[in-house]
């Protein structure tokens, strides 16, 4: 029999503060309450895998699968970390942030690098800040560069000026001055296009992130001979570490087709780890309860498909890398609980997994059922088997 599990991170769906929330501003945040009750949804097939039960919403209720929820213990609230605990590591300290823009001796080595001058360097919104700068960038050639809530350094460019291959290079430029105490978790290339008025991000978007300090369960999975494929942004977040296949989908949709695509093509042993970002991206940080309700449940519509596509012995874990609770104050993720989700194909039953102390407990539950093991985390195998 093959072993396959299928994770799949429900980019920024909280499940509610976390006890240090209050030291991140978070005090009150629970995305996925809260988008629920802003925007009702009726999220069958979530509900059969535990999604109600563990947000206390109901108490009984027929469960397949096993649930529950899961504490960052890494220092922190952004992409990369929260990917990276689940694969089971943990960071000490959070990334740097820059809320007042980036100093003059990283600009300055940018200016240099590319050969001309830049333009923004403050926190900003990414839409807004091509609408505001937008014309001056067409007009002076300059690279507009800007930063948010998060540990990121992004690069805005037209692509009429800046195709993506030469934006994608000024990027591995960043990221080579971008370490040490301005090591941010990631560089982001944002292509844009359009007329004056009109200027429209584009499918272009990629992270450079910094490569993990040690070894993920990725690269443990690698170096045994199994298969690891990365769908969505999860080649960025890992600096391709660890991966032995990978596709750089756009958007939820895209990432749903090229998971059925690959479960479809490869049988064998392995992991295929799964990004859908449009839950951060697209809604939560631009505090879009209702659109956020609707892409939940066009997740729980695709999940009758997904069990289809199993066969006896695959795992399917879903769970998230932080929150953004489209309902709270500013644009910023908020520290959260996550979900934990796990159906075991052909060993249906309902368990309740409580709350677990760290992300990495899904890492080192993946590592056992490949018959490996990691530093961190307690493994629940035992408990869904």
């Amino acid at each position: 029999m093959s072993k396959r599990v299928i994770l799949i991170v429900l980019d920024s769906v909280g499940a509610g503060e976390l006890p240090d929330s209050g030291a991140y501003g978070d005090k009150g945040a629970s995305t996925l309450l809260h988008t629920l009750a802003a925007a009702p949804q009726e999220l069958i097939n979530m509900r059969a895998l535990g999604l109600y039960k563990l947000l206390g919403l109901e108490e009984s209720g027929r469960v397949i699968g096993a649930w529950g929820r899961m504490a960052e213990q890494s220092a922190g609230k952004d992409t990369t970390t929260g990917h990276w605990e689940l694969t089971g590591l943990k960071l000490e300290t959070p990334f740097p942030t820059f809320p007042n823009g980036f100093p003059k001796e990283v600009t300055d080595a940018l200016e240099k690098a590319w050969g001309v001058g830049i333009i923004g360097n403050n926190p900003a919104s990414g839409t807004k800040i091509i609408e505001e700068l937008g014309d001056e960038h067409l007009r002076t050639g300059k690279p507009i560069v800007y930063t948010s809530a998060d540990s990121v350094l992004q690069i805005a460019c037209h692509e009429s000026l800046y195709p993506d291959e030469k934006l994608y290079e000024m990027c591995r430029q960043a990221r080579e001055i971008m370490q040490s105490k301005y090591g941010v978790g990631r560089i982001i290339a944002r292509p844009f296009n359009g007329k004056s008025g009109s200027f429209a991000r584009t499918a272009g978007r990629r992270d450079f992130s910094l490569e993990p300090p040690e070894d993920t369960l990725l690269d443990e999975m690698k170096a045994a001979g199994k298969r690891v494929m990365g769908i969505g942004k999860i080649e960025d977040i890992f600096a391709l570490r660890g991966l032995t296949d990978s596709d750089h989908a756009v958007g939820n949709p895209a990432c749903m087709k090229s998971l059925l695509c690959d479960m479809e093509k490869h049988g064998e042993d392995g992991l295929i780890f799964v990004n859908l970002v449009d839950f951060d991206m697209q809604y939560g940080h631009r505090r879009d309860a209702k659109a956020y309700s609707r892409a939940l449940k066009e997740f729980d519509d695709f999940l009758p498909t997904l069990e289809g596509r199993m066969t006896d012995g695959d795992i399917l874990m879903i769970t998230a890398d932080h929150g953004c609770d489209p309902t709270f104050k500013g644009t910023d993720h908020t520290r959260e609980y996550v979900p934990i989700m796990c159906l075991v194909k052909g060993k249906e039953k309902e368990t309740p997994l409580g709350i677990r102390k760290t992300y990495a407990d899904a890492a080192q539950t993946i590592a056992e059922y490949f018959s490996l093991k990691l530093r961190r985390g307690l493994s629940f195998l035992g408990e869904i088997l």
